[in-house]
């Protein structure tokens, strides 16, 4: 009999999100103090797997590189541990005696999560903790070109979750990758909200699921190097991130913009520091294999180093180069240097004043990347103030490389690798996605004592003549 694979995929998804509901029934009944060695249990293993779930990560996709990929194991592990470990997320959260009001975390159940192919394993270690730690059981959607490296860290944060408490089922993964089995878990009565990290397209089909739905929009970030800005740490920034697992962070800069007077200034620290400035002929060869004649990001130059990037373009570059830039001045669809592009390439814009920065700079986000992420390097506070107020995202970050500073490993923002964009990029939170944003607050409110004596209006006029009158009776 042939295998019919849409089929398994589709019962399997049933039946983990039936095991996952019976395990979430469990968990609500969890104190905090449990749900937090849950936690705790899920970032030690992780973190001591990290190296290897790396290097199956890379191999697997072809994607980013091992020692950031480590990195990015831990920083979802022990960084993400740091920031939820004194966060409360059941029972009473918040008593109000003034107006006699109590706040009480309730969790939102189980949670059907997307992972992505460029973090395929750091994500599972991140979901996975904020849902528990929110009394959450959660399964799993592996993207088709991770599934093996994906299958591997869910199943080392569901035997660390068990060993520290949780029932069987609270974290599961599909195992079969069809696209009718992701379908089938999102539209499972069982679930009660999507976590969704990946391609527009997933985002866009956990949107229209009928159910609740935390996604993010397309990142895009423009970066503003302000003439008050210390260009070689802008730029050593920029590098930073840029390179940081080859560019697959969608918070990572995708352009550089600046004013005419300082263009030299950072083109010749750029060059310094790695960055290498394409002609006119090397970009076109590089446009053309970045996207699709659909307008697509090709998936084969996703996470690979400029190098590579260059060599599969058709030109050379010289020794040492970290990140390729293209000169660019408009944003649009046929503008591919416009677009987010997920490897170390720039574009790079030139513009005649601060006001023609900023137009610019709503300009690309407009075309792509609202709500995500902006970067400006500047020590002027006046232009970072004027900038944040206008900017229109979620994450304005100063002085940063983007793709750390966003997801908050260098800056007091929370540590999460779902990032969503606010209602202007088309998600419902613009928060670094936390274990709060998993839970709904019950209020119970006591009635408010009312005043049972009632006013008596007197009427000034009418006082004075009951006033007159026993006068004139006395006076007879």
């Amino acid at each position: 009999m042939e295998f019919d694979k849409d089929l398994a995929a589709r019962q399997e998804a049933r039946r983990l999100a039936k095991e996952a509901e019976a395990a979430q029934r469990q968990l609500a009944q969890m104190s905090q103090a449990q749900l937090d060695a849950i936690a705790e249990g899920i970032a030690q293993a992780f973190s001591q797997a990290a190296p290897t779930l790396a290097e199956m990560a890379v191999r697997e996709t072809g994607f980013g590189n091992v020692e950031d990929k480590i990195t990015k194991n831990r920083f979802a592990s022990e960084k993400v541990a740091e920031a939820v470990r004194d966060m409360k997320t059941v029972g009473i959260l918040r008593e109000v005696p003034e107006k006699k009001l109590w706040e009480v975390g309730v969790p939102v159940g189980v949670i059907a999560a997307i992972v992505p192919s460029t973090n395929p394993t750091s994500t599972v270690c991140y979901k996975a903790m904020i849902a528990l730690k929110a009394g959450n059981a959660i399964v799993f959607s592996p993207h088709p070109k991770a599934i093996t490296c994906t299958l591997k860290a869910a199943q080392i944060v569901a035997e660390a979750a068990e060993r520290a408490g949780a029932p069987r089922g609270s974290v599961a993964c599909l195992t079969i990758p069809a696209l009718a089995g992701c379908q089938e878990l999102m539209a499972a009565a069982e679930v009660r909200l999507i976590l969704a990290t990946g391609g527009p397209g997933m985002v866009k089909a956990a949107y229209s699921s009928g159910k609740p739905a935390i996604g993010v929009g397309a990142g895009n970030g423009p970066a503003y190097i302000h003439h008050s800005a210390d260009v070689a740490k802008a730029m050593a920034c920029i590098l930073r991130s840029k390179t940081f697992d080859n560019g697959t962070v969608c918070a990572s800069e995708q352009s550089i913009i600046v004013e005419k007077g300082m263009a030299e200034k950072v083109r010749a620290e750029g060059q310094r520091q790695g960055f290498y400035f394409m002609n006119s002929q090397e970009a076109g060869l590089l446009a053309k294999l970045l996207f699709r004649p659909t307008g697509a990001l090709n998936p084969e130059i996703v996470g690979k180093s400029a190098d590579i990037l260059a060599q599969k373009a058709g030109f050379s570059v010289p020794h040492g180069t970290k990140v390729l830039v293209a000169r660019e001045q408009e944003a649009g669809p046929t503008r591919p240097y416009s677009m987010e592009k997920l490897c170390p390439v720039l574009a790079f814009f030139v513009m005649d004043s601060e006001e023609a920065v900023l137009e610019k700079c709503m300009e690309v986000l407009k075309h792509e990347g609202s709500g995500h992420t902006f970067a400006i390097h500047a020590e002027d506070e006046q232009v970072i103030r004027r900038f944040g107020l206008k900017i229109p995202v979620s994450r304005f970050l100063v002085n940063t490389p983007a793709a750390l500073g966003g997801i908050g490993a260098t800056t007091g923002l929370f540590p999460a690798l779902t990032l969503g964009c606010g209602a202007v990029g088309g998600s419902s939170s613009s928060n670094n996605i936390s274990p709060l944003d998993l839970i709904n607050i019950r209020r119970v409110a006591w009635g408010k004592e009312e005043t049972q004596s009632k006013k008596v209006t007197v009427n000034a006029d009418l006082v004075e003549l009951v006033t007159q009158k026993i006068m004139e009776r006395l006076g007879s």
